[in-house]
């Protein structure tokens, strides 16, 4: 029942920080290209990890500016979503993409290799 509800809250959490960053939060440091791919909340709901993913070169900027402005996400994203306690948001970059593209790039050389 617990990891029933910990998965609800974090696709609604994913939800909902995903389209304050698209439609609240304005900074220029902040990719347009960017996608919240996951988030993985604490058992006792008061840490959320929200994992990043984004297209350019500026990931870093990306992934810092958010940070910066996480106080600002937590504020307008906690009165959209009821919780008794709203998580603390730490942003990081989800980096699963590229090492995928790793592992395609050398399977290809294997490939061309036999």
């Amino acid at each position: 029942m617990k990891k029933n509800r910990i998965n609800r809250v974090n696709s609604l959490l994913k939800e909902v920080i995903s389209e304050v960053i698209r439609k609240d939060i304005y900074d220029p440091e902040i990719s347009n290209f960017l996608t919240i791919t996951k988030v993985s909340v604490s058992k006792d709901l008061r840490n959320a990890k929200v994992y990043v993913s984004v297209i350019g070169d500026n990931r870093e900027k990306t992934i810092n500016a958010l940070q910066q402005k996480s106080k600002e996400i937590y504020a307008i994203a906690s009165k959209k979503v009821v919780l008794r306690y709203f998580p603390v948001l730490t942003f990081l970059l989800d980096d699963s993409m590229d090492k995928l593209q790793k592992i395609e790039d050398i399977l290809k050389d294997i490939k061309k290799n036999v």
